[in-house]
């Protein structure tokens, strides 16, 4: 919004300083430092608000030292966090750009989805909340939208580069080039490290290989549910979700940053996507959320996100690494998520194996999500995320090192 005006400004009336506005580093500065002011002041007046309303958590007694004391701390907390994300992205975001258009959506349709969960949950004292089958209904719909956007829309392209022999590459840059649509994506550790997605099943022949682009929209929508369930999962003790997704939003909006400029790409010797550093906006706007309700979120919490927070927060990470295309590094950089995740997986499956073949269910860990095993031996919960947050710090590092590393 702001970033047309102040154009409309300096090209009509060469305002002084207007002309700042152009600079992606200014609005994203810009944004990050609104998110965190509008997260740390109404915030306050939120959970004032959620209080009088009396929308507090139900807490089951799961037998975790100090959990009882948490029953009444108020929740839908992500509100806090959709609003500190969406309002700097209006203000300081280009809104022809179709990676914000497309964040916007995805921030908005996971957020209603996580609201309506809590809303169940708190105002029809239904502690089940939304039924599970309608909350990956709503994630299949929204893997649909954003699949079907960026595999047709003419709007998302990546720079291919022309060799004088003919051939074409994402990298390498030579002084000819050219923007097409390409569902082409990057292979972490590998030195040619390009995949397109329509050439999957090349090998099997033509019939096949015409199909291939098609599994791109299945494979988008099993990202989204993936990293939304897992950030989902992950909210389980204060501050643990918000801060590993300050992390992983951090590394994506450097993805974002490099993805888009044309000097950084090169030297860098990594795929250009135009316009992808509009992204950066965004991203920063959601870490600037994520810290900042950190303020309330930390241990003890005056406030839960609630799935209004968590499905949202996860979802927005998945979108953005679609976007990067950075998908594949997903196991890596959310590997807090993909452990909490295989945690539940493995505890369930293993209990159900034994039950029915020993008659007696048994358990791997003492109790899943993981963060819950390590409370369950005595850890606090401040170690437990201060630790789960270094690991996340250093699974970003690894994932931001795969730039050169291959």
């Amino acid at each position: 919004m702001l970033y047309h005006l102040f154009t409309y400004l300096d090209r009509e009336y060469d305002l002084l300083g207007a002309g700042v506005f152009q600079y992606i580093s200014f609005r994203a500065g810009m944004a990050t430092l609104t998110s965190l002011l509008i997260a740390m002041i109404f915030g306050g007046r939120l959970i004032k608000m959620l209080q009088r309303k009396q929308v507090g958590e139900s807490i089951r007694d799961l037998g975790l030292e100090g959990q009882m004391e948490k029953k009444g701390t108020p929740t839908m907390g992500g509100l806090i966090i959709l609003l500190a994300i969406l309002v700097p992205t209006l203000l300081f975001a280009r809104l022809d750009n179709i990676y914000v258009l497309l964040m916007i959506v995805s921030t908005i349709w996971l957020g209603l989805i996580g609201f309506l969960d809590d809303y169940i949950k708190v105002f029809k004292k239904n502690k089940e909340g939304l039924a599970g089958k309608f909350k990956v209904l709503g994630q299949i719909g929204l893997g649909i939208i954003v699949g079907l956007t960026l595999y047709f829309s003419d709007d998302v392209v990546v720079r291919q580069y022309i060799f004088t022999d003919g051939s074409t590459s994402a990298v390498n840059a030579t002084s000819k080039w050219v923007d097409i649509k390409s569902m082409i994506t990057t292979i972490p550790f590998r030195k040619n490290n390009e995949l397109d997605y329509c050439n999957l099943f090349s090998f099997a022949g033509p019939l096949f290989a015409d199909w291939s682009c098609y599994l791109y929209i299945p494979f988008v929508i099993l990202v989204i549910t993936a990293v939304s369930n897992g950030a989902n999962i992950t909210d389980g003790i204060d501050g643990l979700a918000a801060g590993t997704s300050a992390i992983i939003g951090l590394t994506l909006a450097i993805f974002a940053w490099v993805s888009g400029n044309t000097i950084f790409a090169d030297y860098l010797d990594i795929m250009f996507i135009p316009n992808s550093g509009e992204l950066t906006i965004f991203a920063l706007a959601f870490v600037g959320a994520c810290v900042g309700f950190l303020w309330y979120n930390s241990y003890p919490a005056q406030v839960f996100m609630g799935d209004t927070g968590s499905l949202a927060i996860g979802g927005i990470i998945a979108v953005m690494a679609l976007i990067v295309r950075k998908e594949l590094l997903i196991p890596i950089l959310c590997g807090i998520f993909l452990i909490e995740n295989l945690s539940v997986m493995l505890q369930v499956s293993y209990f159900k194996y034994t039950k029915k073949k020993y008659g007696e269910g048994r358990r791997i860990f003492k109790m899943s999500p993981l963060h819950h095993h390590y409370q369950k031996n005595g850890y606090h919960e401040s170690k437990i995320v201060s630790r789960f947050w270094i690991v996340g710090i250093m699974l970003a590092i690894l994932t931001l090192a795969t730039l050169k590393l291959r």
